[in-house]
């Protein structure tokens, strides 16, 4: 995708909204073209001050898209990582441990009982497999924090999700510089996540 000049990311959530319909509803967003040999990863970021507006704005955008006959499948990673602690059976012991053990302790637990290579991404692709759609959209990012990290799920959903673009809606910032590289910048203020292989949304050409 070819960036444009303006910066969308800093318009009012409803011309922000009115971009990204148009272009995720785009043919050239659909087909993946433009992007070489990347996979088709885009990041929405949006300041997490925004979080309830973001989240009425990505249920706009799905209902919308889907009058436009554009089908979205719309994952939730904190709803996601509820699903898979109870179908192994351990989620109320979480609950119970919660009271009892160390944050950090719970903590690994967690990032061992949700990894993205074992556990994660495999569900993630279950849900895939129930019906056709043509955007992924992914959400729950701060939730699912710091048990989850993004640029984990995306490294590890990268050959499992190369054929249809796949959004992630991010709380905080996607930024590239010639001395570190890309990274994703969770709440404006954790500079640790590098990830390069994805297109910023709102740089993207209609």
């Amino acid at each position: 995708m070819v960036k444009i000049n303006s910066d969308i990311a800093s318009l009012p959530i409803q011309e922000r909204f009115d971009h990204l319909l148009k272009l995720i509803s785009s043919e050239r967003f659909l087909k993946k073209q433009g992007l070489g040999n990347e996979v088709p990863f885009f990041i929405c970021p949006y300041d997490p001050k925004e979080a309830f507006d973001m989240d009425k704005t990505r249920n706009q955008l799905r209902n919308q898209l889907g009058h436009q006959g554009v089908q979205v499948l719309d994952i939730n990673l904190y709803d996601l990582a509820i699903k898979i602690l109870k179908e192994r059976d351990i989620w109320e012991r979480i609950l119970e441990m919660e009271q009892e053990v160390a944050k950090e302790q719970l903590k690994e637990l967690l990032q061992g009982a949700l990894d993205s290579e074992m556990h994660l991404v495999p569900a993630i692709a279950q849900e895939m497999s129930k019906g056709s759609y043509d955007v992924m959209f992914i959400s729950g990012i701060g939730e699912v924090f710091p048990y989850i990290r993004s640029h984990n799920v995306l490294n590890n959903l990268q050959s499992t999700a190369k054929d249809k673009p796949t959004v992630l809606f991010f709380p905080g910032k996607y930024t590239h510089s010639l001395e570190d590289g890309a990274s994703l910048d969770l709440f404006g203020r954790l500079h640790d996540d590098k990830y390069y292989r994805a297109f910023n949304i709102y740089h993207c050409e209609i």
